[in-house]
């Protein structure tokens, strides 16, 4: 086992680690920007060190300053979080080529993975269900292989991720003209600006599977979790299990997931994406190759502690448990991602000082987060502010005390997305189970001709 781990990130998700990380008698080490020098995570761990100004692009996204952080504090494994480097295979290979464990999948698997081109032909080969759509990438021909798909179709950037570089195309006039913004897209975002094409399903749910592999080839598929409450292709709500995946397709996709792992040399933790048509047919979209911001709501329904099997298995243990455990379904999870942001104003980021805190509790009711009272918002980064999760016997008492637990939460000085999360789970359709990945639309839809 470890002896230190850096963490390679910030805010909530540093939090987490360092808790995994202390209950397991490991060190950690925490990096921060000037930016957040008053984070949660700067001071919780054991050490905390400056790696740059508060720019990701000089301190989260800097590989030589987190290297030199870990030189010089005696690290010997690094933790990547999620977002900024944790599915940068370049990182990966960086932090083995200086003695360093990545605490994560190797890095060949996350370039065989990341690319989202290669992973769907990789799925093929593993007779995982994939979108119809081009064999890989195209840079020409593009509106010949619209047509052959069929409109409406799909531009994605094969290096994609977080809804960029990603353009629906119902109008084949409209097909050249979103190539182009997909592919500029693509490249500021990825540096890589190549797009493949594919049928957009209509009225999908987001339906995803969470993986853990140890390096003796064992794999197991933990319960789906649905993240089809979203905007813009950003998550807000995830739950697990999913009212719309019935047992045999639970399997189904379980069975395709463990395929794929295999088929790709996967270690450590993983998501595998996937989208559920309403004909009840799955289709692989992409591997995320570390840890999830929704892995809570997996830790709930089966009891495990994700980050700390990220770290055992990373140290070369076993997984201690089989599939038929992986599989096992307790209750009913829902993840709130509650964000600095203004929903009346289309859900702008509104970054600055907390000057009030009240945080909900009770049975079930879990927060992960890393703002207090007279914590400052950095206008740098994203806008969570922490993450609402319950645990419940079942759905319908899951939503109950979601919403008590968000009614009890106060966060003063700053604009949040909490009453937009009530308006979420009140609505009779959430309620029913009835919703798609076109929820969060029609319901601002309401609200937009209610306030007229």
């Amino acid at each position: 086992m470890f002896k230190k781990i850096l963490i390679a990130n910030r805010s909530e998700i540093a939090v987490r680690v360092i808790r995994a990380t202390r209950e397991l008698g490991l060190a950690s080490v925490a990096v921060y920007s000037e930016a957040d020098r008053e984070s949660l995570h700067a001071g919780l761990a054991d050490e905390s060190i400056c790696i740059g100004p508060a720019p990701a692009s000089a301190s989260y996204l800097n590989i030589e300053a987190l290297l030199a952080a870990a030189k010089r504090t005696g690290a010997d494994a690094v933790h990547p979080g999620y977002g900024f480097l944790a599915e940068n295979a370049d990182f990966a290979q960086a932090c083995a080529d200086h003695g360093l464990v990545f605490i994560g999948p190797p890095a060949e698997a996350i370039r065989k993975l990341g690319h989202k081109t290669a992973a769907k032909a990789l799925a093929r080969a593993a007779q995982v269900p994939v979108v119809p759509g081009t064999d890989g990438t195209i840079t020409q021909g593009f509106a010949q292989a619209a047509e052959a798909v069929g409109f409406p179709v799909m531009v994605k950037a094969a290096a994609g991720g977080g809804g960029k570089g990603l353009r629906l195309v119902r109008d084949p006039a409209q097909l050249e003209t979103q190539v182009k913004l997909a592919q500029t897209e693509a490249a500021t975002a990825f540096k890589d600006g190549s797009v493949y094409i594919e049928k957009f399903i209509e009225r999908p749910r987001h339906v995803e599977i969470q993986i853990a592999a140890d390096s003796a080839g064992g794999v197991v598929a933990f319960p789906e979790r649905d993240c089809s409450v979203q905007r813009r292709h950003q998550k807000l709500i995830e739950e697990s299990p999913s009212s719309a995946v019935p047992p045999a397709t639970r399997a189904a996709m379980q069975a395709a997931t463990i395929r794929l792992a295999r088929a790709a040399g996967y270690s450590n933790v993983g998501t595998v994406e996937f989208l559920l048509a309403p004909d009840g047919r799955f289709y692989f979209i992409e591997v995320n190759t570390r840890l999830q911001v929704e892995h809570p709501v997996t830790e709930c329904v089966t009891g495990f502690d994700l980050v700390a099997l990220q770290i055992r298995l990373a140290a070369g243990e076993r997984l201690p448990f089989g599939q038929d455990r992986a599989a096992e379904i307790r209750g009913h999870a829902i993840e709130h991602r509650i964000n600095a942001e203004d929903p009346a104003h289309g859900f702008a980021p509104r970054p600055g000082r907390i000057s009030g805190l009240r945080l909900p509790g009770g049975p079930g009711v879990r927060i992960d987060t890393h703002i207090y009272a007279g914590y400052t918002v950095p206008m740098f980064y994203d806008s969570l502010l922490g993450k609402l999760i319950i645990h419940a016997a079942d759905r319908p008492a899951a939503i109950a005390r979601a919403l008590r637990a968000l009614g009890e939460l106060q966060v003063e000085g700053i604009p949040t997305t909490a009453g937009f999360h009530r308006r979420v789970l009140a609505h009779p359709r959430f309620q029913k189970g009835d919703f798609d990945t076109s929820f969060v639309d029609s319901l601002q839809e309401e609200i937009h001709a209610e306030g007229h």
